[in-house]
């Protein structure tokens, strides 16, 4: 079994786009983990009544902001947001997040009548695209895989799967490794480059489609690590 060396005692992080079902998910594990959390959103005022349940549903230490300010609030930033806003958040957020980690769990995918399929980026990925809008940020690709549904039902106490992480600066994966493994159930393992990030973002469209089929909440295993 794997095990991360990075160390995410006493980091802040923040969740833009807390709001929605993937960063609020997210956010609540790290807060029932113990790691102060600020959730972003593009509403401050619902930032902060989403930040008002999860520090009574887990105990935790929660607050809620604007993106902006949650972008400059935290330690290490995941980006949680819709695609079709990807871009525009993160170039307008650049100077807040030079020189810090930045998580990208985005997935350029596009739907019709035959189900998920994943959508061309002029980068190569949404990860690919973050590192290129934030020159001065330290971009880690990582929890595309992981369903929104099982992270927030405080009725599953164990959410069993990996997450991929990929990056360039291996202190910036094992710090995003450490932040999967916090989650009980739930193992960080490294998947490569942040040039190998399309196929990762990519593959949720077969999730979905899994997902659809087995009525489930399928997730990745790997195996032999």
């Amino acid at each position: 079994m794997t095990s991360s060396t990075g160390d995410i005692t006493g980091r802040i992080v923040a969740v833009l786009g807390g709001t929605g079902p993937q960063g609020r998910g997210l956010a609540r594990r790290w807060a029932a983990a113990g790691i102060p959390v600020v959730i972003g959103s593009r509403s401050a005022e619902r930032a902060a009544e989403t930040a008002t349940e999860l520090a009574a549903a887990t105990g935790g230490v929660v607050s809620g902001a604007d993106n902006a300010t949650a972008a400059e609030q935290g330690d290490v930033v995941v980006v949680a947001v819709p695609w079709d806003g990807h871009r525009d958040l993160l170039a307008g957020l650049a100077p807040l997040l030079a020189g810090k980690v930045v998580v990208d769990c985005v997935n350029p995918l596009g739907f019709d009548n035959q189900g998920a399929y994943a959508l061309p980026v002029d980068e190569g990925s949404a990860a690919q695209q973050a590192q290129a809008v934030l020159p001065e940020a330290t971009v880690v690709a990582a929890f595309h895989h992981v369903s929104a549904v099982l992270l927030d039902d405080p009725d599953v106490a164990s959410v069993d799967m990996d997450v991929l992480v990929l990056g360039e600066e291996r202190a910036a994966t094992d710090l995003v490794q450490a932040l999967a493994d916090a989650i009980p159930g739930m193992r960080g393992v490294f998947a490569g480059r942040l040039r190998n990030a399309h196929q990762v973002e990519a593959l949720t469209a077969n999730l979905i489609s899994i997902n659809r089929r087995y009525k489930a909440h399928a997730g990745v295993k790997v195996s032999d690590v």
